[in-house]
Order: C-alpha cells, then structure tokens, then sequence
C-alpha cells in the first residue's frame, strides 16, 4: 500500500502511527449480505485518531467482531474494499472541523458479508477539548434510488482512483459536484430526501388505493339487493370498461 492510500484509509494517523490500527489479516469479501435487524442503529464512537471508544449491541452483532476485537482499534477495522477512498479523506476533512456528516456506506462484516448503512457522525469534545466522533448507523433498502446513484458513483470513484490515486477521484468528485452546485454532504442529503419522498408517495398511494377499495366493497355490499345498482354494474365491468363505455351505455 503506497503512501497516499495509507493516508485516506480512513484513520488520520500519519504513517508511523499506523501501525497501532493494523489488523493482522483482513476478511476475504463476500457476495452475501448480513443478515440482520434493520430496525436497529448502529452505534459506535471513537476519538479524534478514529479509534474505536464504544460499540453498542446493535453494532457488535452486525459487524460480526467481539467487543474486545473492537476497542482500541481503528474504525477502519469494518472498510469494505468497495468504498472509495476518496469519501473517506472528506469524511475526516469534514469531521476535523466540528461539522456534521452524512452518507452511504458500505460496510464489511469479520465474516466477509457486507452491509449498506446511512452513516452519521457528530462530533463532541471530551473534558480535554479534543474531538471524539458518534457515528450512527440505519438501514436503508437496497432497492432505493439513493442507494442505487451512490453505487453507480462510488465505483466511479473507485476505479479512477485504482487506476490514477486518490487525488485523481477527488477531482472528479469536485466535479461531480460542482455541476449539481452543492457540497458532498448536500448531494448525498438530497437524494436521500428524494428518496424518502418517493417512498412516502409509494406508500400514501397504496393506503388511499386500499381505502377506495374498501370503500366500493362496502358501497356495494349495502347495495347488493338492488339488481339495478349502478355501482354493482361498474364493478361487474370493471374499471376501464366503466370508463370507456359509450355515452349510450352510460
């Protein structure tokens, strides 16, 4: 691994600090996702080096790794090979500063299984002022729109930077989002609100379907002893037939 890619491997640390987070032997990734209650958040919380302070149940059971595999170590320690790493070197340029973050991640479970989050981070100050970081972690379908346009753009972040660097996909990423005129935490916050509107349309539409529905069974159930209903003939019909039958059979 060259100099620029221990850089941006998550951790902050410089080179000569790395060593402290290196993991004696990474899992082989999988295919197969983890299986896993996505009604829960993930929560873990590191210091300001990304070093791994806490890690609730939640985080634990998904992740795959025992408590004692994961404080103390690096929060890198769940990387998944198909992230770029260019979205890391933000997330640390972001989070340095006291500001919040967001976005997609794919993670890597000790068995090799991966697994998509929305991740957020907040940043505090322990009682010696120096930053410590929350990252909370949810689910999210992977049959969303979000999750879809993040994958198409982080492999191809993940394919300039295997072929030129890093500094090279974060050029494309400047780009990237310089032609939508928003940041890399707004780009990622709105698709994600776009997301969450179409899901709600999905939703609102199959409540009032079903509701109408109901309302037509009981319509016509109360009208069942009129052989001559014309709600029983529209629903004999059926609704295209109703709809465009001639102005004699209406």
């Amino acid at each position: 691994m060259g100099a620029e890619e221990s850089k941006y491997n998550i951790s902050p640390m410089s080179s000569s600090d790395d060593k402290v987070f290196e993991l004696t032997q990474r899992p082989t990734p999988s295919d197969r996702e983890v299986i896993w209650d996505k009604t829960k958040t993930l929560l873990c919380k590191t210091d300001s080096k990304g070093t791994i302070m806490y890690a609730n149940e939640a985080f634990i059971d998904v992740c795959g790794y025992d408590d004692f595999e994961l404080i103390t170590k690096s929060c890198n320690i769940t990387r998944h090979p198909d992230m770029p790493r260019v979205i890391f070197k933000i997330m640390w340029e972001i989070i340095s500063e006291g500001k919040h973050f967001i976005t997609l991640v794919k993670n890597m479970a000790k068995t090799g299984r991966y697994y998509w989050v929305i991740n957020e981070i907040n940043t505090a100050t322990d009682k010696n002022g120096e930053y410590t970081y929350t990252s909370r972690q949810n689910s999210l379908s992977e049959e969303s729109k979000a999750l879809k346009k993040v994958i198409t753009l982080y492999k191809k972040l993940l394919h300039i930077e295997q072929a030129s660097g890093v500094v090279a996909s974060e050029n494309y990423l400047i780009g990237f989002l310089e032609e939508r005129n928003q940041t890399f935490v707004e780009y990622i916050t709105s698709i994600l609100e776009s997301n969450n509107s179409d899901e709600n349309e999905v939703v609102e539409n199959n409540v009032e379907a079903a509701m109408t529905s109901k309302v037509i069974e009981k319509t016509v159930s109360e009208n069942s002893d009129t052989e001559g209903s014309d709600i029983i003939k529209i629903k004999k019909k059926g609704f295209f037939t109703g709809f465009f039958a001639n102005e004699e059979e209406k």
